[in-house]
């Protein structure tokens, strides 16, 4: 994405009071990593979405307003439209506009860097445009025919999902040959008696710098979400002859699309055969607990909510005291940290060796 001036809009419906607004701020933070600038910024509460263009009369004359005032050529819907609501939005407001699954799949694909992310970047969107070429109107639905064909033929719509379950169906086979080299190497590591622990946590809770200091590598961590996507693998020194495996694997995010876990499958099956999850949490976020929940919702999605996890409470160089009794308690054993800081990096190897 290049650098589009984009106004963020968030309803909130009645099924869901009062998770708008760290929604939004969420948005705004995934727009400006795919590279966009917040030029304004609707919210709206509504019982249900209008039928025709999702937001009320009322917000999309607002709306309207706003795009002409800031020059944008952008609008980002927090919600899921319709693509027929989507059709007649930029018909009315004369810029695209996307919604926030789209803008994650744009991420995802600016961030997958090796062979096996790009590939399952590629799936997620084939998958995703799979659930929209029929909404699409007439465009998509011409009359394919031509010389040689029996009355009309294919429609164009035809051609096009047959085109994408072709390139999808490639895809998955690619996939599974890279899901089987996994499977075979971790079989290897297995038998050989090494454990295993991966990094999980919503995205930019610190994964990859703890990674960084834990085992003195130099995987890239950027204060920005989805920073990582590939997933990587060092030898961590508990004690002086006590090693493990550690995995950094992809953040999680709260409206993950169902695409993405589908198409990462191959990659959180490392998730799924640790032996241990640490469960690095941002302790600084005023949503702590709802990213916390957000994670353990893709946990149960992959069948790995029943893992041995030890959830670790970075960033507590930015808490004031320590992470009240209530929550502490709910999420034993646990240990507070500061990836940057360096500080409590012991506490989490006593922690895992305990565990071992």
């Amino acid at each position: 994405m290049d650098r589009e001036k984009a106004i963020l809009v968030g309803i909130e419906l009645q099924k869901d009071k009062g998770s708008i607004e760290a929604s939004m701020v969420e948005l705004a933070l995934l727009a400006k990593t795919a590279g966009a600038q917040i030029t304004g910024s609707i919210t709206q509460n509504k019982a249900k979405p209008d039928l025709k263009y999702f937001i009320g009369t009322g917000k999309l004359e607002e709306l309207i307003q706003i795009v002409k005032q800031t020059g944008a050529n952008l609008v980002i819907f927090d919600n899921d439209l319709h693509p027929s609501q989507e059709r007649n939005l930029e018909e009315v407001l004369g810029i695209k506009v996307i919604n926030r699954t789209e803008l994650i799949l744009d991420i995802f694909a600016q961030h997958a860097h090796s062979h096996e992310g790009r590939l399952q970047v590629e799936l997620a969107q084939n998958q995703f445009m799979m659930t929209r070429l029929s909404g699409k109107g007439t465009l998509l639905s011409r009359l394919g025919g031509g010389i040689g064909t029996r009355g009309p033929g294919e429609t164009k719509l035809e051609q096009d999902k047959r085109k994408l379950r072709y390139r999808i169906s490639l895809l998955k086979e690619d996939i599974e040959k890279i899901r089987r080299s996994r499977v075979t190497k971790r079989s290897a590591r297995i038998s050989s008696g090494i454990k295993n622990l991966s990094l999980i946590g919503y995205t930019n809770a610190g994964k990859s710098t703890l990674l960084n200091v834990l085992t003195k590598s130099n995987v890239l961590a950027q204060d920005k979400l989805f920073a990582t996507l590939d997933t990587t693998t060092r030898k961590l020194y508990i004690s002086a002859d006590k090693s493990v495996l550690i995995s950094d694997t992809v953040g999680f995010i709260q409206k993950l699309p169902h695409q993405l876990i589908d198409a990462f499958k191959a990659t959180l099956e490392e998730v799924t055969d640790s032996d241990i999850l640490l469960h690095v949490v941002d302790a600084s976020s005023p949503d702590m607990e709802k990213q916390m929940d957000a994670v353990y919702g893709v946990l149960e999605e992959i069948g790995a909510i029943s893992k041995p996890i030890i959830t670790v409470f970075n960033k507590m160089d930015l808490v004031k005291g320590t992470i009240p009794k209530d929550i502490s308690e709910r999420y034993k054993p646990y240990v507070e940290i500061s990836a940057r800081d360096k500080n409590g990096l012991d506490k989490l190897k006593n922690c895992i060796e305990t565990f071992l």
